[in-house]
């Protein structure tokens, strides 16, 4: 299979045909913009990966990278042959998955960043069924409530919790993540249990960050409520302790939560008033263009174990 040459076509005496190891190197580099990176993707050594590279500009009779000391970007050839080369990537997936195995059986090492709380409690739990099922895999589990850049760590796949910033990367939602005001009962007998957002304003509000803004949907439309509390911190473990103690109010997601309102320990309020920002938990990776088998695998396999609605909302007890 060929692919017409960007920019300046290549002679007849040189043309020969493209070795797709090589465009997905090329995808690859480009998108991690390291050739090191994308060479080790693919088992190849950076001197390798770069004299493949340079092979392939000279088949195609282009230059398809600047390259500096640190990074790589697309020249404008490089551009042009990116959107084919993505587009021969996706026909050769195509034509193999349609005969015989349906997909390549996942191998090599897969990188992954979550939040340290959801990841100790949903993921680690799973993480040796998920290695016993793809035995060619092996994984590097990050866990960390840091926002990792993918392309500079390496990494690739991270699952994130909330609402997802504008950015170039893949999102695939994994499950709806829903989140309760709640606090203990021993908080709500001694201050009260609030029955208006508005009525927040007298509580002890323990806020996430710097999540003091609160929005819910009321009869009257959209009601934005700024918490205040004298406990603030970057740690959702820290915050649900807090809780536990009977120390005030928080919005918790029910990942985090639902044994603890299933017991009693905590109890929900103002459930008539639902919070308005719709948030999910995703897989995020960098690029639709030649995604390793591993990581498909990977967020399959996530997506499949949590289910639809999460099996933390089906368990009894917890009403949705």
């Amino acid at each position: 299979m060929t692919v017409p040459a960007p920019a300046s076509h290549v002679p007849p005496s040189q043309r020969e045909r493209l070795d797709l190891l090589d465009v997905a190197l090329f995808v690859r580099a480009a998108l991690l913009a390291n050739v090191s990176a994308a060479g080790r993707e693919f088992g190849l050594s950076a001197a390798v990966a770069s004299a493949r590279l340079a092979q392939l500009e000279k088949l195609l009779g282009a230059r398809l990278l600047h390259r500096t000391t640190r990074r790589i970007s697309l020249t404008q050839d490089g551009e042009v042959f990116m959107t084919h080369a993505s587009a021969l990537l996706d026909a050769a997936g195509a034509a193999r998955a349609s005969v015989g195995r349906a997909r390549a059986e996942p191998q090599g090492r897969l990188r992954v960043s979550m939040p340290s709380s959801f990841g100790r409690q949903h993921v680690s739990p799973v993480i040796s069924e998920f290695l016993r099922r793809y035995p060619g895999v092996s994984v590097d589990l990050r866990l960390t409530d840091q926002v990792v850049d993918l392309v500079d760590a390496g990494i690739d796949v991270a699952i994130r919790v909330g609402m997802l910033k504008d950015s170039s990367l893949v999102a695939r939602r994994l499950a709806v993540n829903r989140r309760v005001l709640c606090a203990s009962p021993a908080y709500l007998a001694a201050r009260g249990t609030p029955h208006h957002p508005a009525e927040l304003a007298r509580h002890e509000c323990i806020v996430l960050a710097d999540q003091r803004d609160w929005r819910f949907v009321t009869p009257a439309g959209t009601l934005d409520v700024r918490v205040g509390g004298r406990l603030v911190a970057d740690n959702g473990e820290v915050i649900r302790d807090a809780l536990l103690a009977g120390f005030g109010i928080a919005l918790k997601s029910t990942w985090d939560v639902a044994r603890h309102l299933r017991s009693g320990e905590l109890v929900s309020v103002l459930d008539s008033y639902p919070l308005a920002d719709d948030v999910a938990i995703w897989a995020v990776y960098p690029s639709r263009a030649f995604v390793p088998p591993r990581t498909l695998a990977f967020i399959d396999f996530l997506a499949a174990h949590f289910g639809d609605p999460p099996y933390w909302d089906r368990e009894p007890g917890l009403a949705a």
